[in-house]
């Protein structure tokens, strides 16, 4: 990843991370006041020892230092339990933040624009991208301060003891840090590939999935799971390399700070057996030098702890590249110029639109249209010609280069309507658990009501299951049409105002056209607002107003 690529990454978790600022706080402060209890458990049980050992003090006078000890404990245990705590609450705030952005861009760039992405990287970067980011939240960063918090305050005991073993501690420290930043060069750029490889695979993954049934039909099968094996294996590849690096990088450290520890166990065991004359060495007791030995190890701790949290970092430096990749796609955010009230909330309004996608060819230029509420609109012409575009300009997934479109007095998209594309989406589930996709409060009785509503009333009582019967995501259990005719249910139960459809009657057969055709006329006397795009007659007649569209031009036939 380049440098200023880099910083880009590291200005937006920066964002992320001040939106987040007083769970950050709080989780140093538990993680301080856990430090600061350990330094005092320490400080007592080497105390302890050397009243009972050296002393010979009776363990009943004691008994007020034992339950000191005790309470130390269970403040270290609160404080280790709230920091626990509080950085989950921050991560979680994190994670809410980033996916709002996700969801934000996804908004504005529109389904159409995200048509060419694969569903499965959107996913992963939902899912797996947004949750990289826990441990660099949660653990690297507030453990940032605490590497540098704790281990000043046992340094500063430590010379206070003995000056010497605090140049020891001194000395050695940095190098954890040093390999830190080696190996974090380049765990950040495996990182990176990791995320991209994964998410080349699931989206290639998904693609075979989707299509295995063309894939049988042209013998293609085989060449299909060679590829999906070869992408498996380079994510193999490049996920053993970041486990090596993990892996070698903990060993390294635990190296440096083992032999530190010794070294200091060494200096202590000589002098208190006298060996060692120079400094402060002959002032060493039981007390202070068992205390430095029990500090030594927490001193290192924190260190230890962030080089095993910088992992973290790098997995959310990674994800946060691919979010940001995606956060930073043009997408036109030009605000629509909303015409007078007074005209616009009485239906639909477009005046002087000017539409192109990128730097292709102008669609529309200077396009006005007005639709009355409760209207029906038919839009025909030959294939091509725009029909399916005007329709996504109404429903917002598009935006205008010039001009203005108001719906009921709001920009498209701010107000719910419903939408019936030529491919219907599903879920994995009953046809109930389908409908509520879009009304999820909606009762039994509704639901039952608006699949009669659309001709399936006939074909539910013939399920043993009903309402409950189940259906796959690509429809499988409905034959096309009355695939189609449960995605106008949902309209029917949501009761929208605009309804916009896109060749309704595309693909089905007679039978399931004449009921796609009955479910229309029913929309149309309740007063909706039906537009729809068609080159069947029947639904032409169905229309109070036809218009052609074709080579950017769209006048009333």
């Amino acid at each position: 990843m380049a440098d200023p690529a880099r910083s880009k990454v590291r200005a937006w978790l920066s964002g992320l991370a001040r939106n987040s600022q007083r769970w950050i706080t709080a989780t140093v402060l538990a993680g301080v006041l856990a430090g600061l209890a350990t330094i005092v458990q320490m400080v007592l049980l080497a105390w302890l020892i050397h009243q009972g050992v050296i002393e010979k003090t009776p363990v009943s006078e004691l008994t007020p230092v034992f339950l000191a000890l005790i309470t130390v404990l269970v403040i270290r245990s609160a404080g280790q339990g709230l920091q626990t705590r509080f950085a989950a609450r921050c991560s979680e705030q994190v994670r809410r933040d980033a996916r709002r952005q996700l969801h934000h861009h996804w908004k504005a760039t529109g389904p159409v624009n995200l048509a060419d992405t694969s569903a499965a990287s959107l996913a992963r970067e939902w899912l797996d991208h947004v949750e990289a980011l826990h441990g660099y939240f949660a653990r690297f960063l507030p453990q940032m301060t605490l590497s540098v918090v704790i281990p000043l305050a046992i340094l500063v005991l430590v010379f206070w003891l003995d000056w010497l073993a605090g140049i020891f501690l001194v000395l050695s420290a940095p190098l954890i840090p040093l390999f830190m930043a080696l190996v974090g060069m380049g765990a950040e750029k495996l990182n990176q590939q990791h995320f991209e490889t994964v998410s080349r695979l699931s989206g290639q993954f998904l693609d075979k999935v989707r299509g295995l049934t063309t894939l049988q039909l042209f013998g293609q099968t085989e060449a299909a799971s060679r590829t999906l094996e070869a992408r498996s294996d380079q994510y193999r590849k490049i996920t053993m390399k970041t486990l090596k690096v993990a892996f070698l990088s903990s060993a390294v450290l635990e190296f440096f700070a083992s032999v530190a520890i010794a070294v200091l166990a060494i200096y202590i065991g000589f002098g208190l057996l006298g060996y060692i004359e120079f400094g402060p060495s002959d002032e060493l007791t039981l007390f202070s030098g068992l205390l430095i030995l029990l500090l030594a190890p927490e001193f290192f701790q924190p260190l230890r702890t962030l080089s095993q949290h910088y992992h973290d970092r790098a997995a959310a430096l990674g994800a946060g590249a691919e979010i940001l990749a995606r956060l930073e796609q043009s997408v036109d955010n030009a605000e629509p110029i909303r015409p007078d009230n007074s005209i616009s909330n009485q239906g639909i309004q477009i005046s002087g639109v000017t539409l192109r996608y990128g730097e292709g060819p102008v669609i529309f230029d200077n396009l006005d249209i007005r639709i009355k509420a409760g209207q029906v609109i038919a839009l025909t012409g030959p294939s091509g010609g725009g029909k399916s575009t005007l329709l996504h300009l109404l429903a917002g997934f598009i935006q205008p280069e010039a001009g203005a479109v108001s719906v009921f007095g709001e920009a498209p998209g701010n107000q719910p309507f419903g939408w019936l594309g030529q491919r219907g989406f599903w879920i994995q589930g009953t046809w109930a658990e389908n409908l509520r996709l879009t009304t999820p409060d909606a009762t039994d009785i509704a639901i039952d009501y608006a699949l009669r509503q659309v001709g399936l009333g006939e074909l539910v009582d013939s399920r043993a299951d009903g309402i409950h019967s189940r259906i796959a995501e690509d429809g499988l259990g409905l034959s096309g049409g009355q695939a189609r005719r449960l995605s106008l249910a949902r309209i029917f139960l949501a009761d929208y105002p605009l309804i916009l459809l896109d060749e309704p009657t595309a693909g089905l057969d007679a039978t399931s056209e004449v009921f796609i055709l009955e479910a229309l006329h029913k929309l149309s006397e309740s007063g909706k607002t039906l537009v729809f795009s068609t080159h069947h007659q029947a639904l032409l007649t169905l229309a109070d107003r036809v218009l052609i569209v074709n080579d950017g031009e769209v006048r009333d036939a």
